[in-house]
């Protein structure tokens, strides 16, 4: 099953996409969160209820979960390939190859729509980057979760694009949340699929930015698979229903292209997934930076 919220009016809806319609749930039926903890069968009952439709291609998606009640959760360097394509490129933020995943958050003010646009101000940041990746939802709370029950916690999966400003990751003493959570910039969706449709290790995931391939790797190639991040995350920490965890970024993003090749105002960036659908999003210089009268050094 793939769901979706939308913007219908003044009001987000949660849908259930049907080939190129999708169809609106009650408003009484809640967000996405409500439905997760419902579970699916109730979901069939709602989708068989459904007579209110919107076309895909005219939908306005916003991004699938969208009540927090923590940050987003993200893993680095789950791919070998981008781990080693950056080497030397880390402003002299180097370190050993991983042996366990690396995980950091980033504020859900970040995050955007699949078609909406990404926020960008060069007086934020000078060196802005696409990473295209696959995102897990959380459908069942657990803590110390072993690898080989990580399933039975999986919702489904969905689409990102972890935008980064690579001058505010490095800035900040070697930790990453300034850098990945400006306002506006990530794009999530447009659907969250449910996990029984997906099968992960054979999803291919593309970034393109204004028409060039620039990111082409399956998930099978993840150095530390959703079982591994799930049981390493959960360790003696709670997850719950609707957490979002980013699963890292392939290689060929920006900062390690030689020259460096960083995102500017007007250009396009696709993320695609097998089954998943596709992020399109253009880079609209926006006002980021109001009022503050404070300048990077």
């Amino acid at each position: 099953m793939k769901l979706a919220c939308v913007k219908v009016g003044d009001m987000e809806r949660i849908g259930i996409v049907r080939g190129d319609q999708v169809a609106l749930l009650p408003a009484s039926s809640g967000d996405m969160i409500d439905l997760i903890n419902l579970g699916l069968g109730i979901l069939s009952e709602l989708e068989a209820a459904s007579d209110e439709t919107l076309p895909i291609e005219s939908a306005h998606f916003l991004p699938p979960i969208r009540r927090f009640r923590r940050d987003v959760l993200c893993t680095g360097w789950n791919y070998w390939d981008h781990f080693e394509e950056g080497i030397g490129k880390r402003d002299g933020q180097e370190v050993e190859r991983p042996t366990a995943p690396t995980f950091f958050n980033k504020a859900p003010n970040a995050l955007i729509g699949a078609r909406e646009d990404i926020a960008f101000d060069l007086r934020i940041s000078q060196k802005w980057d696409y990473e295209g990746e696959i995102a897990i939802v959380i459908g069942k709370e657990g803590r110390s979760i072993p690898s080989d029950r990580a399933a039975d916690h999986i919702f489904g999966y969905t689409l990102a694009n972890d935008v980064s400003q690579r001058d505010l990751q490095r800035r900040h003493g070697g930790q990453w949340f300034k850098g990945k959570s400006i306002d506006r910039s990530t794009p999530l969706g447009p659907f969250l699929v449910t996990a029984d449709e997906i099968d992960l290790p054979s999803v291919r995931l593309e970034t393109f930015v204004n028409g060039e391939k620039r990111q082409d790797a399956y998930a099978k190639q993840m150095a530390f698979n959703v079982g591994q991040l799930i049981a390493e995350l959960s360790f003696g920490m709670t997850l719950y229903p609707g957490d979002i965890i980013l699963t890292g970024t392939p290689s060929g993003i920006g900062m390690a292209r030689d020259p460096q090749v960083f995102l500017k105002n007007g250009d396009e960036v696709i993320v695609r997934g097998t089954g998943l659908g596709e992020l399109r999003n253009r880079v609209v210089e926006t006002d980021l930076y109001g009022n503050s009268d404070v300048a990077l050094a």
